[in-house]
């Protein structure tokens, strides 16, 4: 660590941006206070107990092009947790669930014609290996995927993902946004070619509590900014941005003696679905833990106001569980053991067409940081520390000149 200087910085926020962010000041011998205004630190990152083992309450991975990332796992000595694992997903379309990873999955898909796949893979390859986003970023991902991927593709491939993922605004979000998901995801393969997804043996919860011992946290709401101004000589803040839209987030998280799939990620294609996404979590992972049983997460994306956030948690839970139901005849609510809703309401912000970034410095002694200023692509673990280590070298030269 470098020696401490006379720096005095204050961070709202103890999600992993704050951390990371903290955590590379100390390095460099600022004194730095994170201020957490919930009993637990990690933000959408942050664990719960299931089956006696961490979990997220958010379904996370990491992809082999998530270089950031990757770095910060060997910096903090957690490079033997990292293991890489094949990857497998189904596509549920008009009651049938279909695999749908590659070339021949697309070709057996009976939802859509011989020259729809043909344009469909076309798309995919095209926006996998086109590195050049800046031109999609004045037309929306409904206009480009209709255009280009052809309109039946896009009534049952990209519309249900688009509304399941934005909801209300699915029309507005720019095409640049989903150029960046595809691209990202489409790099992250081993020497088969085969699409790999990585996870830390008993959660990436390590990555927060490896920097929690590195940084002062004060559990304690921050109200008054001002405050701090004056305590001292510099505050970033987290928390989200008052001028930007964000949609919540509503996960449903269970274990069960039942194994329901072969696959471990499911899109649900269906637009009368309550959810978007079903995870079968342990199917990704080579030893299976939780002691041997099955886990899954039920997820989507839903506008602040939404019903979800006023509801009881069993009245979700009935809805759902209904639904998985007909998804999935066979599953048996009698075998699902531990079973926890979790909600945020700042889970993902609105991309729209030319998307302005939020400014990093709004005050003579005030930085921001949030998942909302990172640009096209989407927020995410490896993005947050790419966007905490941008800001850090932003304030060294504010304060160093270099």
């Amino acid at each position: 660590m470098a020696k401490l200087n006379n720096k005095k910085i204050a961070i709202i926020g103890g999600g992993i941006g704050g951390l990371v962010v903290g955590y590379e000041l100390i390095k460099k011998g600022y004194e730095v206070t994170v201020f957490e205004k919930e009993k637990e630190i990690g933000g959408l990152l942050a664990d719960f107990k299931i089956e006696g083992e961490n979990l997220e309450k958010v379904y996370h991975h990491i992809f082999k092009t998530d270089k950031e990332v990757i770095d910060l796992i060997e910096e903090l000595g957690l490079q033997n947790k990292l293991k890489w694992h094949k990857s497998s997903i189904g596509l549920y379309y008009d009651g049938k669930m279909y695999p749908f990873l590659g070339a021949i999955d697309l070709l057996k898909f009976r939802g859509l014609g011989l020259i729809d796949k043909f344009r469909l893979g076309l798309v995919y390859l095209w926006l996998k290996f086109d590195g050049a986003w800046k031109k999609y970023e004045n037309i929306t991902a409904a206009e480009w995927m209709e255009k280009w991927a052809g309109k039946k593709a896009y009534e049952v491939i990209w519309k249900p993902l688009l509304k399941g993922k934005f909801h209300e605004y699915y029309q507005k979000v720019s095409m640049a946004w989903l150029w960046a998901r595809i691209h990202t995801r489409g790099g992250s393969t081993n020497e088969k070619g085969e699409e790999v997804l990585g996870y830390l043996d008993d959660g990436f919860i390590q990555i927060i509590n490896k920097l929690k011992e590195k940084v002062k946290i004060i559990n304690k709401e921050i109200v008054n900014i001002k405050e701090l101004e004056k305590k001292f000589d510099l505050v970033i803040d987290t928390r989200p941005i008052k001028n930007i839209d964000y949609i919540g987030a509503v996960d449903l998280v269970f274990s069960s003696n039942q194994s329901l799939s072969e696959y471990y990620w499911h899109n649900i294609n269906d637009l009368k679905s309550p959810f978007l996404v079903m995870v079968q979590h342990n199917n990704l992972l080579k030893n299976g833990g939780y002691n041997g049983k099955n886990i899954y997460y039920l997820g989507t994306y839903v506008p602040q106001d939404h019903e979800y956030f006023k509801i009881s948690d069993e009245k979700i839970e009935r809805e759902w569980f209904d639904y998985l139901k007909k998804i999935k005849p066979e599953f048996d609510e009698k075998q699902v053991l531990e079973k926890k809703i979790f909600k945020f309401k700042n889970a993902q912000h609105i991309v729209g067409r030319k998307y302005k970034v939020p400014s990093y410095k709004v005050g003579e002694k005030t930085y921001r940081l949030n998942f909302a200023q990172i640009y096209p692509e989407d927020r995410g673990i490896n993005f947050a520390v790419k966007e905490a280590r941008k800001l850090v070298k932003m304030i060294e030269k504010d304060l160093t000149g270099r």
